[in-house]
């Protein structure tokens, strides 16, 4: 079973988001579409396979990468030989960089290829992962950057209503994060991504503040993300729990946040690091040293469902799964994955489970 021909489909998406979001590191401030780059895998034998990359900026130079350098290094080659691929891909062309484009596009390619594993195997990929008993994940709902306690309110209400008892804010003001618990109360799980703003010292008079409001994590405070001496100062004096790794790109990258001691919580992003090649050695890497895996999930197509029975498979019953708490014009599944109850259904069919909607695809394809 031969790689035919590699596809990278952009999309553009508009989306609402209960309200005007501010400027945030994923988009630019009041941002109304959802760009995202899916990535169609096809074989000699008519078996085609889905993956996707990172989204919003990060679409352009992906699609570059796949169409120039990697659809060309992969068509011909085995597709039953995942990880000897994988492998040689980043070998050949590590001199491109680690991490950023290449490796987004190379982590598209190599969940589409689950997908082609599965379908060809007649079985789900959290099988082929190792197998679940869990047919339902709960999930968080991610919200977009508001920075205005009233909007905050707004937002959490709603996603308390659609039923979703774990929540992630983007904000990085004290009283954004106030509104929110205030809106919550104390029964609901409340995290905090704040993208990586503050130096050590910073982050750690922003976690003096935020401790009175029960962070079940604190993720990313402090710049640039590869600091993880700094990161494990912070987890050590500021007293919550600090969550980081979407900014990893390698193994390795993994490997020196635990010998950081810097999380309590690691968050690989397979549409970025690396695909589920990568991502079932995090779990290994974290299962070693002690540390949970949250599975960083900011996106709605392929990476998403890799997401789902990864966590499935691999992440035991505490497993959460990032909601990106988006109302999206159109969905690529339809309502097939959008959780009911605060919780994902886990696919059952063969590869991913889900097929994306060609009229979805038809009528959001970036030319």
């Amino acid at each position: 079973m031969k790689i035919a021909s590699v596809e990278a489909i952009p999309l553009r998406i508009p989306f609402t988001a209960g309200g005007r979001s501010d400027e945030a590191v994923w988009g630019k401030s009041g941002l109304q579409t959802a760009d995202s780059l899916v990535v169609k895998v096809t074989t000699d034998t008519g078996v085609v396979g889905w993956g996707e990359t990172f989204g919003f900026a990060a679409v352009a130079p992906a699609k570059v990468v796949i169409d120039t350098i990697l659809a060309p290094a992969i068509v011909g080659r085995d597709a039953s030989q995942l990880e000897k691929l994988m492998l040689d891909m980043q070998r050949k062309f590590h001199v491109f960089g680690r991490s950023g484009a290449f490796l987004h596009s190379l982590s598209a390619i190599d969940i589409a290829l689950w997908d082609i594993a599965g379908k060809a195997a007649g079985k789900p990929v959290y099988q082929l992962l190792g197998g679940s008993d869990a047919t339902s994940l709960r999930a968080y709902a991610s919200l977009t950057r508001y920075s205005d306690p009233e909007l905050v309110r707004e937002n959490v209400a709603r996603a308390l209503r659609d039923g979703f008892r774990h929540l992630k804010l983007h904000e990085i003001d004290v009283e954004s994060v106030r509104a929110a618990r205030e809106t919550a109360g104390d029964d609901i799980d409340i995290t905090l991504d704040v993208n990586c703003p503050w130096s050590v010292r910073e982050a750690l008079d922003m976690a003096e503040k935020l401790r009175p409001f029960n962070l079940r994590w604190l993720e990313e405070p402090v710049w640039p993300p590869e600091n993880y001496s700094g990161l494990a100062r912070v987890r050590q004096a500021g007293g919550i729990p600090i969550a980081a790794g979407e900014n990893a790109s390698t193994l390795m990258d993994f490997q020196h946040l635990f010998e950081a001691g810097a999380v309590d919580f690691i968050q690989p992003s397979p549409a970025k690091m690396g695909g589920l090649t990568e991502l079932k050695k995090v779990y290994a890497l974290a299962n070693a040293n002690n540390v949970t895996v949250m599975v960083h999930t900011f996106y709605d197509g392929p990476g998403l469902l890799a997401s789902v029975h990864a966590s499935a498979a691999l992440g035991g019953p505490d497993a959460l799964v990032e909601w990106r708490y988006f109302d999206l014009e159109a969905q690529l599944y339809g309502d097939a994955i959008i959780p009911k109850n605060g919780a994902f259904a886990v696919p059952q069919g063969a590869g991913l489970g889900l097929e994306p909607s060609a009229e979805v695809i038809r009528d959001y394809r970036v030319a």
